[in-house]
């Protein structure tokens, strides 16, 4: 309900979602269907962008024939864990997002903004993409699945292969999946407030 206050989710939920949610490099060999790929977006689009630019657009790559096309771009240390994965997800955005803006921020023209602007509209693109990316794993995780995030591609060799003929760029990968626990480093340190954060 607008305006509702909100309430502090489980802990259980954090745990799913932040505290025991890992990098996984290896899969269980059970699909993620089409519906549930369609849940995570309708989750990822819900996260707030700049304007509501909204420039991420995901390719799921879930096929053999795709598989193979997109395996010739990764670097040889991500090859096994993606091509064993269920699902991939190809990160990019647009760089025509400001295209949509009078359909996604109509109480302004705020196409002008942007409109011969490269230097804006790259970074935006890139940030608010980015920040989808993330949203995309937050929902994964929500919906019991597990998934694989990573660089370590040739991102000119994925846009020819997978965004040809488009404006859009890849940014990163994402496996997707039921992770089996297997091959997973040891968590790694974070830093704690005080290295990372001040208050003034």
């Amino acid at each position: 309900m607008p305006g509702a206050t909100s309430t502090t989710i489980s802990q259980d939920a954090l745990d799913q979602l932040f505290i025991e949610g890992r990098t996984h490099n290896g899969w269980q060999d059970k699909m993620v269907p089409v519906e549930l790929l369609e849940k995570i977006w309708d989750l990822t689009k819900m996260g707030p962008t700049s304007a509501n630019c909204s420039p991420a657009r995901i390719v799921f790559v879930t096929t053999t024939e795709a598989k193979e096309r997109l395996k010739p771009c990764l670097i040889e240390g991500n090859v096994e864990k993606t091509m064993t994965a269920p699902a991939i997800a190809i990160i990019g955005q647009d760089m025509k997002f400001y295209d949509r803006l009078p359909e996604l921020f109509p109480h302004t023209d705020a196409r002008a903004w942007f409109a011969g602007n490269d230097a804006l509209i790259e970074s935006t693109a890139f940030r608010n993409a980015t920040l989808q990316g993330a949203y995309l794993i937050l929902a994964a995780r929500a919906l019991g699945l597990d998934t694989g995030p990573m660089s370590g591609f040739d991102n000119a060799a994925v846009d020819a292969a997978f965004f040809s003929g488009t404006e859009v760029k890849s940014n990163f990968i994402c496996n997707i999946g039921y992770g089996n626990g297997e091959d997973m480093f040891p968590r790694s340190p974070r830093l704690t407030f005080d290295d990372a954060c001040s208050i003034v």
